[in-house]
């Protein structure tokens, strides 16, 4: 008799087992139950369907060749059967059965299987507040809540927002508001930093600058929204610890969790956090069900430890895995880095690996490199800035980490996949200072950035370049008045005429190639902050003072660049 393959979730990975199984073994009988009518549509593509950028809905449900991803279309193009606005409510294991439920008629049947794969992805977090149950307070989980919130905007009936939440969705749905409807957006979110845990605290801080120079009204950090509150069924306010707020919409981007409920009441093995624990073949438990996608949780090959990591992506790489290994193969699945991009207005945010905080709580000893540099030859016209941050394990140099920002998505993207390609082997900073890359004018400068900034590591790591961070900076100059430092910057004068006649008591120029004859006019009784555009003339000024004895000294990451991209106008 054929194989038969039950499929519990239509959405993503899904569609992807029922499609790779079918066409391994196309006698194959296979059957996806999705208690949406809405099925195998791209959920990542939302706030770009809310923006306008995906003018309707129905694209996020199409193929590359403009057809349709629904029941009828699965049937006569994949031979899968689609018993959409179905539920499924148990699993009974040693009958090989599941019981399951027309949400239309109400009618409850069970289906028999050979092998069962759960699908059932994440469930959004709703903050447990009074109000939480208010109209026009969306959580973004599905097409039906993009819809509803797109509607609103059509008919011009959202004038403010705000979002809870300030992850990759809750930024995405800021821009969303913001750029094309003109809404007038707050983000709120609870921790001190824009998307914890995949940012360090310096580039998560050029982010929220990002936002408020693109128009969002406010980012509000290390706030605790308290309630919601309405009038007729409607939220009208948010009420933090802090403020109270108008609104006429909220959006709740508070993270996900496993959609576990059913494994977990069939007896199958789950993690603490609620995931459904696989092998590396995505075999649960019990050998005959398989899941992957948002419902389960694999191993970081960074920390070497148990993560959830919700992703469109991976949740298709494991279907085909899955889809492969039910037809009688044992490929195997490593895990992953945590490799991610989000697009915040003009700017492109990626990041692979751990941050320094992730890799502080995995138990390594790790240090943080910022650099700004040309993402292609400086004198290339469509050369751009690309802010680079790249995070390594101070005893023994295994780079842990990569992350950035660039108005140039793609070559971001190039540099952040480069890094997360080698993660898993443990590279160490010498293989990415010798890292090889493609080069040409158009595309990369002859040293690429992602060279430079191990390089800048290994410059640390030998104390040749002894730095200091924008955050620091910033505290050292409003401090300035206690006349411990002096802020030496070493740039050409039209630079740096700005900042000498607004703060002569504390900013002196002395350009770079200058220094060797200038050296009287430095103090010996105060710490010498160096600066530049980017970093590199003040190394090099640096080096030169240590030579001559005069210090101590510290470069500012980043230069005059970084403190701009901060939102951190001197002048």
């Amino acid at each position: 008799m054929p194989l038969k393959v039950v499929v519990i979730g239509a959405v993503a990975l899904g569609p992807k087992v029922a499609c790779r199984l079918k066409r391994l073994i196309p006698d194959a009988e296979v059957i996806m139950v999705d208690r949406d009518d809405l099925i195998s549509y791209g959920g990542c593509g939302i706030p770009y369907f809310v923006s306008g950028d995906v003018s309707e809905a129905s694209q996020l449900q199409t193929t590359s060749f403009h057809m349709v991803r629904n029941p009828e279309f699965f049937r006569k193009a994949k031979d899968v059967t689609v018993l959409n606005r179905t539920e499924a409510l148990a699993i009974d294991r040693g009958r090989k059965l599941v019981r399951i439920r027309s949400l239309n008629t109400g009618e409850e049947q069970d289906l028999g299987y050979d092998k069962l794969v759960i699908a059932t992805g994440s469930r959004p977090n709703r903050l447990p507040i009074p109000g939480a149950e208010l109209g026009r307070v969306f959580t973004v989980a599905n097409l039906h809540d993009a819809i509803a919130i797109k509607e609103l905007l059509t008919a011009g009936r959202v004038g403010k927002a705000v979002v809870l939440g300030g992850g990759a969705i809750g930024l995405e749905m800021t821009e969303a508001l913001t750029d094309l409807w003109g809404v007038e957006t707050v983000l709120i979110e609870l921790q001190d930093q824009l998307l914890p845990g995949l940012l360090n605290p310096n580039l998560a801080r050029m982010v929220s600058h990002q936002l408020t120079a693109r128009g969002v009204k406010d980012v509000c950090l290390s706030e605790k929204v308290v309630r919601l509150e309405g009038a007729d069924g409607v939220v009208q306010r948010v009420v933090t610890d802090k403020r109270t707020i108008e609104t006429d919409l909220v959006i709740m981007a508070a993270g996900v969790r496993p959609n576990a409920d059913l494994a977990r009441v069939a007896g199958l093995e789950i993690s603490a956090r609620g995931a459904i624990k696989v092998n590396s073949s995505f075999q649960t438990s019990d050998p005959d069900i398989y899941a992957g996608g948002d419902c389960i949780e694999t191993l970081h090959l960074v920390s070497g430890q148990p993560v959830y990591f919700p992703s469109g992506s991976l949740a298709n790489r494991q279907g085909r895995i899955i889809g492969t290994n039910l037809a009688g193969a044992s490929e195997k699945f490593d895990g992953v880095v945590g490799t991610a991009i989000i697009k915040v207005f003009d700017l492109a945010v990626a990041a692979a690996g751990l941050s320094e905080v992730r890799g502080r709580t995995a138990g390594f000893d790790p240090f943080s490199t910022f650099v700004v540099q040309g993402d292609r030859a400086h004198f290339y016209p469509e050369m751009d800035l690309m802010y680079l941050e790249l995070i390594a394990d101070r005893n023994t140099r295994q780079v842990l980490g990569i992350q950035g920002l660039s108005g140039h998505g793609e070559a971001l993207a190039a540099r952040i996949n480069a890094v997360a390609a080698i993660l898993k082997h443990k590279p160490l900073l010498s293989e990415i200072s010798n890292l090889e890359l493609a080069y040409a004018p158009p595309f990369a400068a002859a040293m690429d950035v992602l060279n430079a900034v191990a390089n800048t590591a290994e410059n640390i790591l030998a104390g040749k370049n002894r730095v200091i961070d924008v955050a620091e900076f910033a505290e050292r100059f409003a401090g300035r008045a206690d006349g411990r430092q002096l802020f030496l910057d070493v740039r050409g004068p039209a630079n740096a005429e700005p900042y000498v006649k607004k703060y002569p008591e504390c900013w002196l120029n002395i350009p770079q190639d200058q220094l060797r004859e200038r050296l009287t006019e430095l103090p010996r009784d105060k710490e010498l902050i160096l600066i530049c555009n980017s970093g590199v003339r003040s190394y090099e000024a640096q080096i030169f003072l240590d030579q001559m004895g005069i210090g101590p000294s510290r470069n500012l990451q980043g230069g005059v660049a970084a403190l701009k991209k901060w939102g951190l106008n001197l002048t």
